[in-house]
């Protein structure tokens, strides 16, 4: 069976170099707030080309502390695309503000502009666009709306230099493609004082020891995963391309499929199509062996916690939701296993 995914994998490869942060940490003393995350910090501002990165405890903690640096406040409403992971809209709720969920495109899945501009009322003060399984939303149209616009970014991390919108959310979640050993996130931007406002809020609020000048709670990143990041940041262009032909090499052998569509920037954060019917799709692989995933089975509005935030039906989110795939697309893939794949859904046509 190839596997979805195989963390195991990549521990293996980079264990001496895992080894060596784990030395690095303990002898320093200090493991939280301390030089690896000084130099993750550097080190991902360069490679991103922004000007600030605060690591924080998670991408969840990230939207939610550049919200709250945004100026977002209970009440406030933020548009969220329909289709997303839950923590998009989790956070907006950390913060008392109230997600509102709208539809998104058919064959890229990010975002919809117009179904956007339907959203917004005067009590919309952010737009929240995702850059879904790695692929770049174009950012441009939302900045003319009106509301502030932070990217989360948690599955595109590489997928273009820069922040178009005031912030952005990264997510170091294992299976990331800048994935930690641990959770992890980042917020990033270009404002100064955006970033000093984090930084203080991603520790109680603390301006000085023992002195809190914002109310907030703990959001801290470990120095061990830190150090682990630094390590995969080296590899992040080697694993993109990587991630990027495996893809390529799956579009080919089923060109067929409704594939989500393609971008110069998509880092493949997820490989993912539409089909006709899913139950019957995923075990024809099954059988092929060949694993996979759903994300996600549900849109925003299908969540039960979720339901009463829906404000207009989201009928395209909802038919991703039902008929979407993921396919093994990890950088670890042998050469056999990915052919292996391609086999199998050259198959599946026939």
């Amino acid at each position: 069976m190839v596997p979805f995914i195989d963390l195991t994998r990549r521990y293996q490869l980079f264990e001496p170099e895992l080894f060596d942060v784990v030395r690095r940490v303990t002898a320093s003393g200090r493991v939280l707030l301390g030089d690896e995350l000084d130099a993750l910090e550097h080190e991902l501002a360069e490679a991103l080309g922004v000007a600030h990165v605060v690591g924080v405890a998670s991408g969840a903690s990230a939207i939610e502390l550049a919200l709250v640096a945004c100026g977002v406040r209970p009440g406030d409403e933020v548009i969220v695309p329909a289709l997303t992971a839950v923590p998009t809209a989790s956070a907006v709720c950390a913060v008392g503000a109230v997600p509102v969920p709208a539809d998104v495109d058919v064959s890229t899945a990010g975002l919809d502009v117009d179904a956007t501009q339907r959203a917004i009322t005067a009590r919309t003060t952010a737009i929240i666009p995702v850059h879904l399984y790695g692929r770049a939303v174009d950012v441009e149209p939302f900045l003319g709306l009106g509301p502030t616009v932070i990217e989360d970014a948690a599955q595109a991390q590489g997928a273009r230099a820069g922040v178009a919108g005031r912030a952005a959310a990264l997510s170091f979640y294992p299976t990331k493609n800048l994935g930690g050993i641990g959770d992890g996130g980042a917020v990033l931007t270009d404002d100064a004082s955006l970033a000093a406002d984090v930084r203080i809020r991603r520790q109680h609020g603390m301006t000085e020891q023992y002195v809190h000048e914002a109310v907030s709670q703990n959001f801290r990143m470990s120095e061990i995963e830190a150090g682990w990041l630094r390590v995969q940041l080296a590899v992040l262009d080697a694993a993109t391309q990587r991630r990027r032909s495996i893809a390529g090499h799956y579009r080919a052998a089923a060109p067929w499929l409704e594939w989500q569509a393609d971008h110069p920037d998509h880092v493949y954060h997820l490989c993912v199509a539409k089909v006709a019917d899913r139950e019957v799709f995923r075990a024809m692989m099954t059988s092929a062996g060949v694993g996979t995933s759903v994300h996600y089975p549900l849109s925003i509005g299908q969540q039960p916690a979720y339901r009463s935030f829906l404000r207009e039906p989201t009928p395209v989110a909802d038919d991703w939701a039902a008929r979407s795939v993921s396919l093994p697309c990890f950088p670890e893939l042998t050469d056999a296993e990915v052919e292996h794949v391609a086999e199998a859904l050259a198959a599946s046509g026939s």
